[in-house]
Order: structure tokens, then sequence, then C-alpha cells
């Protein structure tokens, strides 16, 4: 592995975890979903790619920390009982600090493009 390619791999890594908890948030925007839920529209996100390893203890750790909200559903026409996730009012807030910072870097680095062109 180049310097180069093994430098990309750690900055994406870096990046990627605070985006993909964005898109969780995102995710739970619209809706409450169960774990599997989640893992699917999460894969529908072209290059994001997450195992069920690295998600529920993602979601473990957002609901520690007041951003998610859980609710057993015991009754669940698919089967078994099953754990519904879905944004607490301060997941809501985050959320939207969150996707606001996003544009904010979008258009940082937009601007730093123009002004290295010739």
């Amino acid at each position: 592995m180049s310097e180069n390619t093994s430098y990309i791999a750690q900055w994406m890594t870096q990046m990627r975890r605070g985006w993909l908890e964005a898109c969780i948030f995102n995710v739970l925007a619209g809706e409450e979903l169960h774990g599997y839920g989640i893992m699917n529209r999460l894969q529908e996100i072209p290059g994001l790619g997450i195992s069920e390893g690295s998600l529920y203890p993602l979601l473990s750790r957002l609901r520690l920390q007041g951003l998610l909200a859980v609710r057993r559903i015991e009754d669940s026409p698919d089967g078994p009982a099953r754990k519904v996730y879905g944004l607490t009012p301060r997941g809501r807030q985050i959320l939207a600090l969150m996707n606001d910072h996003f544009e904010l870097m979008k258009r940082q680095n937009q601007i730093s493009k123009k002004r290295n062109s010739p």
C-alpha cells in the first residue's frame, strides 16, 4: 500500500465516522425504524457500506447519549419483538446542526477550489 493510499484510507475513516451518524439521523428524521430497516436504508446510499456489527453498537451509543429513543414492539407482524429507533428532540437538534455544518463544509470546499483555479 502506497503512502498516499494509506493516508487517504485513514482520512476517509475519520470523515466517515461523523458522516455515518448524520446519515443515521437523516434516515430517522422522517420515521422510526428497526435496526434492519435502518441498515437497508443506509445500504441504499452508494459507498456508505456498514455492517450490522458496526451499526448496532453505534445505535446503542447514540441512545446512551440521549440522541436516539428506543421502543420495544412486542407484537411484531414480522416475527419476534423488535426495537424501533427514533430521534429524540435533542437528536433532532443535533441533526440540524450537523446538516448545517456539512453544508458549510461543502461551501468552504467549493470556495477553496475556486481560489486555486487559474
